[in-house]
Parts: structure tokens; sequence; C-alpha cells
């Protein structure tokens, strides 16, 4: 292709430029347009794909849609699980309740007996059993709550794990929806409703039609006198008499030379070298991409 497009430049360049031994413009070459293949991102049916060539198409559009049926009969699955493992998870401080009671009981009855103590009405053992009974009810609590928040956070990241499935699961949804990404026009359709699809499949070409632009060639002596920017008029044929002008804009120049196409020259010019041009042209719906064109620069 990139062949074609060179070979094409430079036969439009020796038509176009010279006219009886005269240069008549500074390049010649052909409309082309950027160009974006539309691919589905999901396996399946297709099972709405509203799209016709030539219709002008705005970004984030939705144009159709994948067969989701399965992705989202998982989904309800993964949130019942999800449910289910966070339902699950222990109510700590319900569960602790009645240790905490005993733990507030025993220490009434500590302080109790060592009012009693202090009055010799009760012996130091009954006290030390008191200060045990209360010890040993603050390890059980801490034991309990260490147990059931190991419990409950081995809960919550099950829960996580489904979480981030959930989202696989949406992200996979989401690409079942056929949404435009770029404003332009469909240049061709490729897949039909009720088709099966494959990620990857092509399913539309769309192009930029209101913003061309005309590829040429300069030689190394020409490219010293253009820059990125540059203002340049561009002619169409209009009819057997005339030129149609359009305004361009110089939007990119190669860095590395070509060699130009062994077919059309002669031996001497076989090793002459070319630089590829982009000049960016406004359409105004009479322009179409392989149509050729001349170029002059505006100095």
């Amino acid at each position: 292709m990139k062949y074609g497009s060179i070979l094409l430049s430079v036969i439009s360049f020796l038509l176009f430029s010279c006219n009886n031994g005269k240069l008549t413009s500074d390049a010649a070459g052909n409309f082309e347009a950027v160009e974006t293949m539309v691919s589905a991102e999901a396996n399946g049916k297709i099972l709405s794909l509203t799209i016709t060539e030539g219709e002008v198409l705005k970004p984030g559009q939705p144009v159709g849609f994948i067969d989701s049926t399965q992705l989202y009969l998982n989904k309800m699955q993964l949130m019942q699980s999800r449910k289910a493992i966070l339902t699950g998870r222990p109510d700590i401080k319900t569960q602790l309740e009645s240790l905490e009671k005993e733990l507030s009981n025993a220490i009434s009855d500590r302080d109790r007996i060592r009012n009693l103590v202090k009055g010799e009405v009760a012996s130091q053992k009954q006290l030390d059993d008191a200060n045990t009974r209360v010890e040993v009810l603050k390890a059980r609590i801490d034991a309990q709550k260490s147990a059931l928040s190991t419990n409950s956070n081995a809960l919550t990241e099950q829960g996580g794990t489904v979480e981030i499935q959930l989202a696989q699961v949406e992200d996979l949804l989401k690409k079942c929806r056929i949404v435009n990404p770029v404003a332009g026009t469909v240049l061709a359709k490729y897949a039909e409703p009720f088709e099966m699809t494959a990620q990857g499949r092509p399913l539309y070409k769309i192009a930029d039609l209101e913003n061309l632009f005309i590829r040429i060639y300069v030689s190394e002596t020409q490219l010293s006198q253009i820059r990125i920017g540059q203002k340049a008029e561009v002619l169409i044929d209009s009819d057997k008499k005339g030129f149609k002008k359009y305004e361009g804009t110089i939007s990119w120049i190669s860095s590395k030379a070509e060699f130009t196409p062994k077919i059309i020259q002669t031996k001497e010019e076989r090793v002459t070298l070319v630089y590829a041009v982009k000049v960016l042209v406004k359409n105004d719906g009479y322009l179409k991409i392989g149509m050729p064109g001349e170029v002059t620069f505006v100095k």
C-alpha cells in the first residue's frame, strides 16, 4: 500500500507539475483521510448494528451491541456470592456483649471484696480469686475479639475478590456495547446483525472526511523552503479550463527520504530522493479520497 501510494503520487506529480516543460505547481499528490477501523471488543452474536455506509457519526455515539446474556447471568451470580459472603461476617459487638457484662459483674464483685478486705471481713485469697477472674475475662474478651475480627476481615477480603470479579464482568459488559470512537463518515461496513463476531474482528471503517490531507513528495531542494504550519494553495480540476482552489496548511513533513519508484523513472532519476509531506485541507464536500491535486507553497 505504501509503495502504491508513492507510485500514485509521483505519477500525479509528473502529470500535474509540468505543462510544456514549465512547472505549474510545487508538487502534486492524492487526497487521503485519517481512517479508523472499528473492531469488536467482545465475542458473541451481534444483536444490533445500526449504521449505514455514508452515515456521519459522532464520537461516543452508540451504534449497536453484542449479546451479553451469559455475562449478565455471571454478574448476578457474583452479586449473590458477594452478598452471601458479607452476610456471614460476625457482629463483633453482639457476640462480645455477654462476656463484657460478665466482666462488669466480676469487676463489681472484686471492688466489693476489696472493701471487705479493708474491713477485715473477707480474706486476701478471696480478693486474689476475684482479681484472677477479672483478668481471665479480659483475656477471653481480647481473644474473642481478635478471632472475630480475623474472621470478619477474611470474609471482607473474600468479598473484595468478588468485587474485582464483578468489575471484570462489568468491563466485559461495557465492551458488548458498540460505541463509535471518533467523528467521521462510515466508509465500509463489514458485519451485519445476527452474525457471530469475535474480539478484534472489524465491524466498520470510519474516516474524517471534513479534514482531508493531500500527500505530496518534495525534493531535497524544496524541503529547505517549507515548514510545518506553512500555508499552501491546493488546486483540483474544476472543469476543462480551470482549477478549484483551497487553502491548506502543511501538517507533517517526513524526517526520512524515500527513493522514487524505479518503475516510472529513467536511469538517471532512479537515485532521486523525495520527502513525504502532508497538507491539511478543509473539505467542502467536493474533495474525495484518492482524488489528485496540486500544491503551491505560499512563501
